[in-house]
C-alpha cells in the first residue's frame, strides 16, 4: 500500500474466503468497444530527450513533471497523487451538499458527515474555543496524585485512541486465524519510529532538535511559560527515547515471527505487575482470553516507567501526547505549530492544504463508510465493478500459471502455493455491509467533541471484535481511499473505489492502460500474499510454515538478490542515503511480480495478442508506459528521507526502474540492447515469481 500512513504498530485485519481460479480469461475491453475508440496512454507525458533504455522513469513521465511541480500543500505529485486529490475535493461537493441541507435524519449517514463536516470548517467557532474544549481532559490529568490514577488516566487516553505508553487493539490469532483476539503493542513516541531517538546522522538529530522545539511550543501555547515548556520538552525527550530504546525497528517488525508472542492474561500480568490489566479490561468491556504481547522487551520498559518514574514526570508525558494528539482539532496556533513540525520540518511540504479538503478527509478518516456510500453512488458505478471483478480474475489466474510454470520449485510447494492463491477473497469497491455510526452523536457546532466522539465510537468498536469469530465482511480502509492492500491473515486483496479511477483504471482506457497501471497494482497486491511476510501464512492465514526447505532455501536466495539490488540505489540529494533493501522487500518483491502477471494476462486480451500500434507505440510498449506513467511521483528531498527510513515502499522511480530492468519483455518491447542501463544482464536480474 501507498500513502497516508498512520498508525501500523498492530496488525491489520484481513480475510479468506473461496474464490476459484476456473474463470475464463476475458477478451478485455476489445469485447466490448473497439480499441481505437479507447484511450491511450498520455504521450503527453513522455519525456522524449530521454531514451526509454537508459532511464525508463524519466522517459515515461519526465515531461509530466517537469510541467507539473509539487503543489506546496503536498509532499509529492504525479498524475496518480493528483487523482488522489480529487477524490477529495469530490467529497468536498458531496459535504457541502450534505451540510448546507436543512435537516437529515438523526443519525443517518447524511446528518453525521454533514454536521461533522460542517462544525470541522465553521473556523471562527474553533478559534473563538482555542484550548478550552481541551481543557477538562487536561484537569484529568493534573489531579493525578497516585499511580493507581495515573493508570485510570492511561485507560481513559486509550479510549480516546492515543495510545500511550503502548498500543492495543484487536487483532486475527496467527495460529488460529479464524478467532480475533487481543494485542498488545509497542506506542507512546511523537516522532516517526525509534532510529530517530537514537541514531547519530544529521537528519535524526536534526529531527529530534527540531521535535524538542515543537514540544516547547505546543506547550507554551497551552498555557505554561517557556522555561516551563523547555523543561517539559526536555523530559518528555528522555522519556520517548528510553521506549524507544526497548521498541524493534521497522526492518526487525517485519518479521511476523519478532512479534508473535501469544499469552494470556496471566503471563502479560506477570510481564508487568504493576499494571492493573484486570481495571484496564473491565473498563474496555474486554473479557480477557487469548493475548499477543508484540514485543515482550516493550513491554518489560513499561514496567520499568512505572516502577522508576515519578507520577510529574509521567504526568508531563501525558499531557504532552493529549496535546500533540488533539492539535489538528484545535484552534489554528495549534493546527500551524503541529503542520510546522510534521509536515514542514519532516516532509518538506510548504502549506496547509485548503481547510474544507482537509475536513473532507477528517471526515473519511472517522466516518468513512458513512461518507463513502454517497461516494459509491456517484463514482463507482456497477459496470466499473464488474469490469475490475474481471481483471482480477485475470491476473490470478496468471499468477496461477506463473506458479504452475515454476521450475525451481517442488510439486509439494507448488500445491500448497496454488491452495493459497484459490482461497484468496477479493474485495472491490465497498462493503457489503456498511458499518453503523448511529450511535455517534455529532453536532455541527463542536468539532472537538465530534472527533472525540468518533474517535471513542472507532476504539469501542475495534475492541468488540476481541473474543469473537472474525468477521470477513469488514474492511481496513474506507471507499474513497485512493489506495489497496493485502492482509495475509485474512487472506485478503483490498481495491476501494477510490482507487479504481483514472489514471488507475476505467472503463474507456484501452487494456494496455488498464493492466499497465490497476492491473500491476492488483498483481502487486496478489503478489504480497507470496513475499518474504506473506509466504509465511498459509491458506487459511495461519503463520504456519508450508514451504519444504529445499524450496524455502531457493526461495530466500531470490529474495537476496532484491534486497543487494535496492541497497545498491539511493534516493536524490548530496547525503548518499540509499534505499534500505530489507525494509523495502515485500513491496519490491510485489512490484516485480505484479509486473509479470498483469503483463502475462494482458498477453491474453485482444489487444495484447495484436500488433497494432495507438500513437506509434506497440501493445506492449503502452502497456510498459502504463505502469511507467502511473508510478510518475515527483517527491520532495525531505519525504524521501522520511520514506526511506520509515517506508516500506521505495521511492517512485525505483518502483519503475527496478521491476522494468529486470524484466526481458520490457527489454524486448523497446529494444534495449545488452548492456543498457534498463537491461540487467541474465546473472543480476532478480525473478522471484
Amino acid at each position: 500500500m501507498d500513502a497516508n500512513q498512520k498508525q501500523v504498530s498492530r496488525r491489520t485485519k484481513l480475510k479468506r474466503i473461496g474464490l476459484t481460479l476456473l474463470l475464463a480469461i476475458s477478451l478485455g475491453l476489445s469485447s466490448h468497444a473497439q480499441e481505437s475508440s479507447l484511450k491511450g496512454i498520455e504521450t503527453g507525458d513522455l519525456n522524449r530527450s530521454v531514451k526509454p533504455c537508459d532511464n525508463f522513469f524519466d522517459y515515461s513521465n519526465g515531461a509530466w513533471r517537469s510541467q507539473n511541480p509539487i503543489p506546496a500543500s503536498m509532499d509529492r505529485w504525479s498524475r496518480r497523487w493528483q487523482a488522489g486529490e480529487q477524490n477529495k475535493y469530490q467529497l468536498r461537493d458531496i459535504l457541502d451538499q450534505l451540510a448546507a441541507e436543512p435537516a437529515h435524519t438523526p443519525g443517518s449517514p447524511a446528518q453525521l458527515t454533514g454536521d461533522f463536516y460542517a462544525a470541522c470548517t465553521n473556523v471562527k467557532v474553533i478559534d473563538e474555543k482555542g484550548i478550552a474544549p481541551l481543557k477538562p481532559y487536561l484537569a484529568q490529568i493534573d489531579v493525578i496524585h497516585d499511580k493507581a490514577g495515573l493508570q485510570q488516566e492511561l485507560r481513559e487516553l486509550h479510549a480516546i485512541g492515543i495510545g500511550v505508553p503502548f498500543n492495543f487493539g484487536s487483532s486475527p490469532n496467527p495460529h488460529s486465524p479464524n478467532d480475533v483476539i487481543a494485542d498488545v503493542g509497542a506506542g507512546g513516541l511523537g516522532l516517526p519510529d525509534r532510529d530517530y531517538y537514537v541514531k547519530p546522522e544529521k537528519r535524526f538529530a536534526d529531527a529530534r532538535a527540531a521535535y524538542l522545539v515543537y514540544i516547547a511550543k505546543i506547550f507554551t501555547l497551552s498555557g505554561s511559560s517557556e522555561s516551563e515548556a523547555k523543561a517539559a520538552a526536555q523530559k518528555i525527550m528522555q522519556f520517548e527515547t528510553a521506549l524507544a530504546k526497548a521498541s524493534l525497528d521497522n526492518v526487525a517488525l517485519r518479521d511476523p515471527h519478532a512479534t508473535d508472542h501469544i499469552g494470556d492474561l496471566a503471563s502479560l500480568q506477570k510481564a508487568t505487575p504493576h499494571f492493573d490489566w484486570n481495571s484496564y479490561f473491565k473498563s474496555a468491556n474486554i473479557e480477557p482470553g487469548v493475548i499477543n504481547i508484540d514485543q515482550p522487551d516493550f513491554m518489560a520498559e513499561v514496567e520499568r516507567q512505572l516502577t522508576s518514574t515519578s507520577l510529574e514526570d509521567w504526568k508531563t508525558y501525558l499531557r504532552w501526547q493529549l496535546l500533540n494528539s488533539s492539535a489538528g482539532t484545535l484552534s489554528q496556533p495549534f493546527v500551524d505549530a503541529r503542520f510546522g513540525f510534521y509536515q514542514k520540518q519532516l516532509a518538506g511540504v510548504n502549506e496547509l492544504k485548503p481547510r474544507p479538503v482537509r475536513c473532507a478527509e477528517q471526515t473519511d478518516g472517522l466516518l468513512g463508510e458513512a461518507l463513502g456510500q454517497e461516494y459509491v453512488k456517484r463514482y463507482f458505478p456497477p459496470e466499473a465493478k464488474q469490469r475490475a471483478q474481471t481483471m482480477v480474475a485475470n491476473i490470478l489466474s496468471a499468477m496461477h500459471d506463473t506458479v504452475g510454470d515454476l521450475d525451481w520449485m517442488t510439486p509439494a510447494t507448488k500445491q500448497k502455493a496454488l491452495e493459497k492463491l484459490a482461497t484468496f477473497q477479493v474485495k472491490i469497491g465497498y462493503p457489503d455491509k456498511w458499518k453503523d455510526y448511529s450511535s455517534v452523536k455529532i453536532d455541527r457546532n463542536d468539532y472537538f467533541g465530534n472527533s472525540m466522539a468518533a474517535t471513542r465510537f472507532l476504539v469501542a468498536d475495534d475492541r468488540s471484535l476481541i473474543g469473537k469469530p472474525i468477521d470477513r465482511k469488514r474492511w481496513g480502509m474506507t471507499p474513497p481511499t485512493s489506495n489497496a492492500y493485502y492482509n495475509p491473515l485474512m487472506n485478503e486483496i483490498v481495491f476501494p473505489a477510490g482507487i479504481l479511477q483514472p489514471p488507475a483504471f476505467s472503463m474507456n482506457y484501452t487494456d494496455a492502460v488498464n493492466y499497465g497501471a490497476i492491473g500491476v497494482v492488483i498483481g502487486h497486491e496478489i503478489s504480497h500474499g507470496f513475499d518474504d511476510q506473506g509466504a509465511q501464512f498459509d491458506a487459511t492465514g495461519e503463520l504456519k510454515n508450508w514451504w519444504t526447505s529445499e524450496d524455502l532455501t531457493k526461495f530466500q536466495a531470490k529474495t537476496s538478490c532484491v534486497v543487494k539490488q535496492f541497497d545498491s540505489f539511493k534516493i536524490d540529494g548530496p547525503d548518499d542515503i540509499h534505499i534500505n533493501g530489507k525494509l523495502v522487500l515485500g513491496e519490491s518483491i510485489g512490484d516485480l511480480a505484479g509486473l509479470k502477471i498483469a503483463y502475462r494476462a494482458f498477453k491474453k486480451t485482444t489487444q495484447g495478442q495484436s500488433d497494432t500500434k495507438i500513437d506509434g507505440f506497440t501493445p506492449d510498449q503502452q502497456f510498459f508506459i502504463a505502469w511507467g506513467q502511473f508510478r510518475g511521483d515527483e517527491t520532495r528531498l525531505e519525504t524521501q528521507k522520511l520514506m526511506v527510513q520509515g517506508d516500506p515502499h521505495p521511492v517512485a522511480k525505483y518502483r519503475v526502474l527496478g521491476p522494468m530492468s529486470n524484466f526481458q519483455p520490457f527489454a524486448a518491447a523497446f529494444s534495449c540492447p545488452a548492456g543498457s542501463a534498463m537491461t540487467r544482464p541474465d546473472n543480476e536480474r532478480c525473478i522471484v515469481w
